[in-house]
C-alpha cells in the first residue's frame, strides 16, 4: 500500500500540468501520482502518458470522458491505493520541503493504532502578479504538532475555513462517508471538505505553507464574472451541502453546540453569503432568481436552519434594501473575497 494517493484533474492543462507534477513527484515511491485526463481536447492526454514513462511506479496516466472536476476527483478516490488522499489542481504547485515534513508525520502514523483522519496544513495565495503572497493558517484556532479532537479546536475568524488546499483525508473515511462529487458542476471543493467533517473523529494541523493556490487565468473558477456566469451551479452545491448539514443534524451525526456544529453551519453560512452577494452584485434579474429559488428551498427544507441563517449578519445583509443594504452587501463581498481569492 503506498502512503498517500494525489489525484491530479487535468482538463485541457498542457500548460502547466507538468509543473505541477514535477512539483509533486518529490515525494518519491511512498506516493502514487493519478493523473486524471478528464476528455481533454489539446495535448493533455500525451503529456499525462509522458510523465507516467518518466516516473514509472508514481504517475499513474487514467483517460477517461469529460466529467468535470468532481467526476475526476471520483474517478481519482476509485482509483487510490494510499492511506491518504490529497487533491492538487493541476494549475498549482507544492513546496518541497513542506511535502517531506507530511510525509514524515503521515509515516509516523501510518502503522499506529490511531490513524490520523484529517491531515492539514497551511495553503498559499500564490497570485498573479502580486509580490505579498497571503498564506492561509489555522494556528489561532487549531492546536499544533498533536493530534486532537474537534473539542479541541477554537474559533475560527471569517476567512479562515479550512478549504480542499489545506486537507489530506485518510482514504478509507472518505469512502466510509461515502464521498461522491457531482459530474459536471464546478465549486464541488466545498462539498469535498463539508461532508466528510462529521466522520473525522481526530486531526493533526501542521503548520507549514505546503500548497500553491494560483490564482491569475480569466478563465478560472473563482474569476469573479465566471462565478456569476456559473451561479446556477454554485447555488446547487449550496443546496447540496444545506441538505447534508440538516439531515445530519436530524439524525444526531452532528450534535447541536458542538465545535463540530458551529464550524460547519459558519462554513455553510458563508457560501450561502458567496451564493446570494453574487447575484446581487451581478444586477442580473435571472441570477436574482436564482438566489431566491435558493432561499425558498433553504426554507422549505429546514425552516429552523433557514431562520438561523436569514437572522445571522449575513443572511440579514442579502436581505436588506436600497442603499443600505447594498453597502452592508459589499462588506460582505469582500469578507468573502478573502476567504476564496476571488479575482
Amino acid at each position: 500500500m503506498k502512503l498517500l494517493s494525489i489525484v491530479v484533474p487535468c482538463y485541457n492543462s498542457q500548460d502547466y500540468m507538468e509543473k505541477c507534477v514535477e512539483s509533486l513527484v518529490v515525494g518519491g515511491d511512498e506516493v502514487e501520482i493519478l493523473v486524471v485526463n478528464d476528455g481533454s481536447s489539446d495535448n493533455t492526454a500525451a503529456i499525462a502518458d509522458q510523465l507516467q514513462e518518466r516516473y514509472p511506479g508514481i504517475v499513474r496516466a487514467i483517460h477517461q470522458p469529460n466529467k468535470g472536476h468532481g467526476g475526476a476527483v471520483n474517478t481519482g478516490l476509485e482509483n487510490a491505493t494510499g492511506m491518504y488522499f490529497k487533491v492538487v489542481d493541476s494549475d498549482d504547485k507544492v513546496k518541497a520541503s513542506a511535502f517531506r515534513t507530511i510525509l514524515d508525520k503521515l509515516r509516523e502514523y501510518k502503522d499506529a493504532e490511531e490513524k490520523i483522519d484529517l491531515l492539514i496544513s497551511n495553503f498559499v495565495y500564490d497570485k498573479e502578479g502580486q509580490a505579498h503572497k497571503k498564506v492561509m493558517q489555522y494556528r489561532s484556532a487549531l492546536p499544533v504538532n498533536r493530534m486532537f479532537t474537534w473539542d479541541e479546536t477554537k474559533h475560527f475568524k471569517k476567512g479562515q475555513y479550512i478549504l480542499m488546499h489545506s486537507v489530506i483525508y485518510r482514504t478509507e473515511l472518505l469512502k466510509e462517508c461515502g464521498m461522491r462529487l457531482p459530474e459536471h458542476c464546478f465549486y464541488v471543493d466545498n462539498i469535498y471538505v463539508f461532508q466528510p467533517m462529521p466522520g473525522v473523529k481526530n486531526m493533526y494541523y501542521l503548520d507549514v505553507n505546503f500548497y500553491y493556490y494560483f490564482i491569475g487565468r480569466d478563465d478560472q473558477s473563482v474569476n469573479q464574472d465566471v462565478m456569476i456566469r456559473r451561479l446556477d451551479q454554485q447555488a446547487k452545491v449550496n443546496r447540496i451541502m444545506y441538505d447534508y448539514f440538516s439531515d445530519s443534524v436530524r439524525d444526531g451525526r452532528i450534535e447541536k453546540k458542538s465545535h463540530l456544529f458551529k464550524y460547519m453551519y459558519n462554513y455553510l453560512e458563508i457560501i450561502t453569503t458567496i451564493t446570494s452577494v453574487l447575484a446581487i452584485i451581478s444586477q442580473d434579474e435571472e441570477k436574482i432568481a436564482i438566489k431566491d429559488r435558493l432561499w425558498e428551498y433553504l426554507e422549505q427544507k429546514d425552516h429552523e436552519l433557514y431562520l438561523k441563517l436569514k437572522r445571522g449578519p449575513f443572511g440579514a445583509a442579502v436581505h436588506l434594501p436600497g442603499k443600505a443594504g447594498a453597502a452592508v452587501v459589499a462588506a460582505a463581498y469582500s469578507i468573502a473575497r478573502e476567504i476564496f481569492g476571488f479575482n
